[in-house]
């Protein structure tokens, strides 16, 4: 998808860099902190198609500290693509205990990335050459792991040998001189056949903003998760309750008169100035509002606490991340604990948990936030909770105490 002279420039500059084969990544990482680190920053996005489908790409970091960035390009995704490297070493760093490998799949299962490729990439590496047993052996010891995320192993994880660098099985079927022992499907193969998940076109419409900017008027960027947009609709930014009116929708980059759920969209909308949208606001239909709220119950997973602070308690506070929103958040009871084996409450009054503890909690924001129940609208009601980097619990919007004891339901 990028034409030979703009790779020829990506390589030349690679090369003032001294960093030859670091030229592909450049294609992706646009910003100077990310060349020059030689790591993805943004979520980067691209966009290749296939006979069958279109497809947005969502790059994201795969380093510690940008992990709040990775969450943001996970809540928009379909589908994850883990990429693994086979390379002697690099496999065992990226999943040892506090490697990023583990955080993402655990993240990616939350923020509801239901389908997982796990791509053995750099299999044509000296330390590899295509084995066999290599390919096997990463995929024994991650297949447990994935099982403790959640993921059902036999029906939506599938696992592939890839090589990046010369694009071995990844458009086209392996070529049998290249790796004997490989029979199934390449890449391109195993996305198209991926059943996505079911969207509403006609439910009410809901799509968070990432991000926006001023060209001709406000421009904000987003995904629909449900309902469609036409050209000249009337919507309403939440939580701050602005009616807007659509002007244009682009789609990559063309102008489009009506998008579907599940699409990545620019819209320029009158009526509202940049400056009073923040990414985490929603745009909604007028007819049915996404509900905006200071506090609402939901039901957590606790993963890991920190060691200074390793008691779960009323009074905690963390950084919630829910779809795009990220809001500072403070636990203002504990409801009470889930039993894991029977999965209903516990009779005991809960004071506090500990790590692997589930349990149904009230949490409380500063600002108005837009979010629906998780059993309502799924993508808009599963969150993280992270304290000092690290996510330390994931959960699931069950209640809106406020709304629910006031007449507006």
């Amino acid at each position: 998808m990028v034409d030979e002279r703009t790779i020829q420039k990506y390589e030349r500059e690679a090369k003032d860099k001294n960093r030859e084969s670091w030229y592909m990544a450049y294609i992706m990482d646009t910003n100077e902190e990310e060349r020059s680190k030689g790591i993805t920053v943004e979520v980067g996005r691209a966009h290749f198609e296939t006979e069958k489908t279109r497809f947005t790409i969502l790059d994201a970091p795969g380093h510690k500290n940008y992990v709040p960035n990775m969450i943001s390009g996970a809540s928009q995704a379909d589908v994850g693509v883990l990429v693994i490297s086979a390379r002697k070493g690099e496999f065992e760093t990226g999943f040892e205990r506090g490697g990023q490998t583990r955080e993402h799949a655990q993240l990616a299962k939350t923020l509801g990335v239901s389908k997982l490729l796990v791509v053995v990439n750099k299999m044509d590496d000296p330390s590899v050459e295509w084995s066999r047993d290599r390919f096997d052996e990463i995929e024994k010891k991650i297949i447990p792991f994935l099982k403790s995320c959640g993921y059902n192993t036999k029906k939506d994880v599938q696992f592939l040998p890839i090589s990046g660098l010369y694009g071995h099985n990844m458009k086209e079927k392996m070529p049998k001189d290249v790796c004997s022992w490989w029979d199934g499907p390449c890449l391109f193969d195993v996305l198209d056949g991926i059943e996505l998940p079911l969207r509403d076109p006609k439910g009410p419409f809901r799509m968070p903003l990432i991000d926006k900017y001023r060209d001709m008027g406000t421009v904000v960027m987003g995904k629909i998760e449900s309902g469609s947009v036409r050209r000249g609709e009337t919507l309403m930014v939440m939580p701050n309750k602005a009616q807007v009116k659509v002007i244009t929708v682009y789609r990559d980059n063309d102008e489009v008169n009506y998008a579907k759920p599940g699409e990545n969209l620019r819209i320029r909308l009158s009526g509202i100035e940049e400056e009073d949208i923040i990414a985490g606001f929603v745009l909604s239909s007028v007819s049915k509002l996404i509900p905006a709220v200071l506090e609402f119950d939901a039901q957590l997973q606790i993963l890991g606490l920190l060691d200074h602070k390793a008691i779960f308690t009323a009074g905690y506070k963390a950084v919630l991340h829910i779809h795009s929103v990220v809001e500072e958040c403070e636990i203002m009871t504990l409801i009470h604990q889930i039993d894991p084996k029977t999965k209903k409450p516990m009779k005991k009054k809960v004071l506090f948990v500990k790590s692997g503890a589930v349990v149904v909690v009230r949490i409380q924001v500063n600002q108005l936030i837009c979010v629906e129940k998780f059993d309502d609208f799924p993508q808009l009601g599963r969150f993280t909770l992270r304290d000092e980097g690290k996510t330390v619990a994931i959960g699931k919007v069950v209640k809106f105490p406020k709304l629910e004891n006031s007449s507006q339901n």
